[in-house]
C-alpha cells in the first residue's frame, strides 16, 4: 500500500497513531451528534429529525435506513465465505510478490482460478480477462519509467566473520515464504561479497560494507557507490513503525523496500537489532567483517492484470471498478485486500446467481495488478465509461495485534486543504491540496453508510462496536489514479499498522472477522453506487446534511467562516452529484421492473 509515492510525499511522520484516534472517537462524538441532529431539524421544518447512526465511527454520523447501503449489506455479510478468504490469504502470503515475478504470477493464477470456479469467464453476464502490457519500473532518473523485467529474490544471507573466522548468521532466507525475504529489496542483484564494516560515509573506505540505519535513498546509495562500497546495508524504520505495546517487536523488523530499475550496487536490509549486534562485535573485536550473498532471477515478462466483471442490467457501459494490487510482501498488505476482494467478488457471483441479490444496474469491475499501474491500465484499455474507483488496500489488520484501525481515506474536499475536527490526518501525513481543484461528489456518504450499516450488523450479532473513522486524502494509493482522472474514488485501509511495509507483515497480524467486515463494506459501496434506486436519497441526503452541519459549526467554532463557506459549497455539489449522477435512473426504467 501507498509504496510508489511514498519517499516524495512524506518527509516527516508523526509518532501518533491510531491509537489516539479510537481515544479522539470516543471524546468527541456526543458534540458531533448533537450538532447533525440540530442541523437536521433546522433543515426539515415539521418532519422529526431522522436518527442518526455513529457507533464507534470517528467521523459525521449518518441516517439510519433500510436503503442505500443498507440493501446490500447484510446479504454480502452473510454471503461472504471467510474461510475461503483466509486459505488464499494463506497461499497469497506464502509469496515475495514483485510485479510479473514468480510470486505475483502464482498468486494471480489462483485468484483467477478461484473466479471461474464462481462462473467468471463461463456463466452468461460474468466475465474474466487478462490484460498484458509492458513490464516497466522506476529508473535511475526521478519520475522516469523504464523497461524492466521480472525480479524474482531466490535467497540471501547476511553474515558477521570475525578476525579468527567464526561466523554468526544474523539473516537469511532460502524459500519464498520465509520471514526475513524482504532483506532484498525489489531489483537488488544477486552478489557475493565479504568486506570490513564502514559505519558511516565519512568512514567509508573502497572494498567497505557501509552498515546505516539512514533512509537508502537513492543520493545515499550513489554516494556509498561513488565512494567505492562493496555493499549498502541498512536498518532504516519509519517512525510508524515503532511497536505502539511497548514490546520492542520492531527491533525484529526488517523493512521491504525498491530500488531503481538496473541497480548495481548491492542493498540489504537488516533488522535494528541485527545493527546492533554489528556494532557491538565491532566494538569486541575491530577486525569483524560482513559477509553477504544474494541470489536472484530476472525473466523477460509482461504484467498481466487481471479484470472480471459482472455486466451491468440496463447500463452495462458504465463501470464501478474496486481495484486490490498483488505486489508487495505482506500479510496485510496486500495479501488481505486481495483475498478480501476476491472472495466479495466470488461470494457476489453466488449471491446474483442464486437470487439473492440482483444483478447492479452499471457494471462491476475487479481488478487485481501491480499497485497504480493496474487502475491505469484498465482506465487506458476499457470500452467502458468509468463511473468510480475503490481501492482495496489493507483491509484486515487485526486492532489488537497491529494498532491499526478501519479507515476510509476520502478524495480531496475542503477537510483535505483545511482539516477540522473530527477530521484527522494519520501518520502517513498529509498532501497539499489546492482548493480551487475541488469537484465535489458523494461518494463518501454512500462509504461513510456503508462502514456504519456493517458495524450495526456486527452490533446485533454481539460482536463489540467496529472501530472506523474516515479522513481526508492522503494519497499513495491507486485512488490517486482515478482521482487524477477526474473521477470519483476512495480508499478502503487501516494505518497505523506498525508492521506494515515490514518482514513483521505476516499472518499472525490479520484478524479474519475484520477481513469480511471491510470488505463487505467496500462491497456494499461499490453495488449501492452501481445499482441507485430513488428511495436511497432520502437517507444520502439526510446523512450529507448531518456531515455539513458537522463541518461547518466546526470552521465557524475556529472562525473560519471561508473554510465553512467551502463546506457548503462542496455540500451542495455533493447534493447535486448524488441526485444527477449517482441516483440518475432511465427514464423508461421503473425500479420495479428490474428482477
Amino acid at each position: 500500500m501507498k509504496c510508489q509515492r511514498r519517499w516524495v510525499l512524506r518527509l516527516v511522520r508523526a509518532v501518533a497513531g491510531s491509537w489516539l484516534v479510537v481515544a479522539a472517537s470516543c471524546a468527541g462524538r456526543p458534540d458531533i451528534e448533537e450538532r447533525a441532529e440540530r442541523a437536521l431539524g433546522d433543515q426539515t421544518p415539521g418532519r422529526a429529525s431522522p436518527t442518526l447512526l455513529q457507533g464507534a465511527h470517528q467521523g459525521p454520523p449518518v441516517a439510519l435506513g433500510s436503503s442505500g447501503t443498507q440493501r446490500f449489506a447484510p446479504a454480502l455479510h452473510a454471503g461472504f465465505d471467510r474461510a475461503r478468504a483466509k486459505e488464499l490469504l494463506v497461499f497469497i502470503d506464502r509469496f515475495y510478490r514483485a510485479p510479473a515475478n514468480d510470486g505475483y504470477e502464482a498468486v494471480l493464477d489462483r485468484v483467477a482460478a478461484n473466479l471461474r470456479e464462481a462462473g467468471y469467464g463461463s456463466t452468461p453476464g460474468f466475465e474474466l480477462s487478462v490484460i498484458e502490457t509492458p513490464l516497466e519500473a522506476r529508473g535511475p532518473e526521478r519520475g522516469v519509467r523504464v523497461a524492466a523485467q521480472a525480479w524474482t529474490p531466490l535467497g540471501g544471507r547476511v553474515t558477521l566473520v570475525d578476525s579468527g573466522g567464526a561466523r554468526r548468521e544474523l539473516h537469511s532466507f532460502t524459500k519464498p515464504e520465509a520471514r526475513d525475504r524482504v532483506m532484498l529489496p525489489i531489483h537488488a542483484p544477486s552478489c557475493a561479497v565479504e568486506g570490513a564494516i564502514a559505519l558511516s560515509l565519512d568512514q567509508l573506505d573502497p572494498g567497505e560494507v557501509l552498515v546505516t540505519d539512514a533512509e537508502p535513498l537513492a543520493n545515499l546509495v550513489a554516494r556509498a557507490e561513488h565512494q567505492g562500497a562493496a555493499a549498502v546495508v541498512s536498518s532504516y524504520l519509519e517512525t510508524y513503525n515503532t511497536d505502539p505495546s511497548g514490546r520492542f517487536r520492531h527491533l525484529d523488523a526488517i523493512q521491504f523496500r525498491q530500488l531503481a530499475w538496473g541497480a548495481k550496487l548491492p542493498v540489504i536490509m537488516i533488522s535494528p537489532r541485527s545493527h546492533q549486534s554489528i556494532k557491538r562485535a565491532l566494538e569486541q573485536d575491530g577486525a569483524t567483517r560482513l559477509a553477504l550473498e544474494a541470489q536472484v532471477r530476472f525473466d523477460a515478462r509482461p504484467l498481466r492484470t487481471l479484470c472480471a466483471r459482472v455486466v451491468g442490467l440496463d447500463r452495462a457501459q458504465e463501470a464501478v471498478a474496486i481495484v486490490s494490487h498483488i505486489q508487495e510482501p505482506g500479510a496485510c498488505d496486500n495479501a488481505s485486500g486481495v483475498a478480501g476482494l476476491c472472495e466479495s467478488a466470488v461470494s457476489l457471483a453466488a449471491l446474483i446467481q442464486s437470487g439473492k441479490l440482483a444483478r447492479p444496474s452499471r457494471s462491476l469491475v475487479f481488478v487485481w495488478g501491480d499497485e497504480f499501474r493496474q487502475s491505469s491500465v484498465w482506465l487506458d484499455h476499457t470500452p467502458l465509461t468509468p463511473v468510480a474507483g475503490l481501492s482495496s488496500d489493507m483491509t484486515g489488520e487485526s486492532f489488537e495485534r497491529t494498532g491499526a484501525s478501519a479507515l476510509l481515506e476520502r478524495m480531496p474536499d475542503p477537510g483535505a486543504v483545511t482539516p477540522l475536527a473530527p477530521d484527522f490526518h494519520t501518520p502517513w501525513g498529509k498532501t497539499e491540496v489546492d482548493a480551487a481543484t475541488l469537484r465535489p461528489n458523494g461518494l463518501a456518504i454512500l462509504a461513510r453508510c456503508s462502514l456504519l450499516d456493517v458495524s450495526a450488523i456486527d452490533a446485533a450479532g454481539g460482536a463489540p462496536q467496529w472501530r472506523t473513522a474516515d479522513h481526508p486524502y492522503e494519497g499513495g494509493s491507486d485512488h490517486d489514479i482515478f482521482i487524477d482522472r477526474k473521477l470519483p474514488a476512495a480508499l478502503f485501509w487501516h494505518f497505523t499498522d506498525f508492521a506494515y511495509h515490514t518482514s513483521l507483515d505476516r499472518l499472525e497480524h490479520v484478524d479474519y472477522d475484520e477481513l469480511r467486515r471491510t470488505g463487505v463494506a467496500l462491497m456494499a459501496t461499490a453495488l449501492a453506487l452501481a445499482d441507485p434506486l430513488p428511495g436511497d436519497l432520502d437517507r444520502y441526503l439526510q446523512s450529507l446534511n448531518a456531515e455539513e452541519n458537522v463541518r461547518v459549526a466546526a470552521a465557524l467554532e475556529t472562525g473560519d467562516e471561508q473554510l465553512a463557506e467551502s463546506w457548503r459549497r462542496w455540500c451542495d455539489g455533493a447534493r447535486q452529484w448524488l441526485r444527477v449522477e449517482c441516483l440518475r435512473i432511465p427514464p423508461t426504467e421503473q425500479p420495479g421492473d428490474r428482477k
